[in-house]
């Protein structure tokens, strides 16, 4: 099928609740836009460390990961990230694998926000429709 790539924006999900808590506006909430490799054979979402660093999300534990080769790799688990592509978003914990350099959108966030690669097409379409308000529960 080729490798699939989408703009999805990762805001550090700590700074939207001091939003909601009226201690810092909207427009300090650390975010990024990053061109990410849409994988529906991997499991979650990995940040590369430049990106941690810049979104200001900490380590919460060590941990391991597959990877494509089979081998368990060292990686930290980050705080809870939410993740936004359209006008859906999912919210989880990030693994930075020391040294990747590309974003990686995994399972558990596609199905989270309702969303599936078109076999056809190959574009990232939601699976129960294009509005957000389709989402099966």
């Amino acid at each position: 099928m080729g490798t699939k790539f989408a703009e999805i924006t990762i805001k550090n999900s700590y700074d939207d609740g001091k939003v909601r808590e009226g201690l810092i506006d909207q427009l300090d909430v650390s975010s990024a836009s990053v061109q990410a490799v849409v994988d529906t054979g991997s499991m979650s979402l990995v940040v590369n460390e430049e990106l941690q660093q810049k979104l200001g999300i900490k380590t919460m534990r060590k941990r391991f990961a597959y990877v494509v080769n089979g081998q368990q790799s060292p990686c930290d688990e980050t705080e809870p990230v939410k993740i936004y592509w359209k006008d859906r978003y999912s919210a989880l914990n990030g693994a930075v694998i020391s040294g990747e350099k590309t974003v990686l959108l995994g399972a558990i966030p596609l199905e989270d926000m309702d969303l599936m690669v078109n076999p056809v097409t190959r574009e990232l379409v939601g699976i129960h429709g294009d509005s957000v308000e389709c989402f099966a529960y």
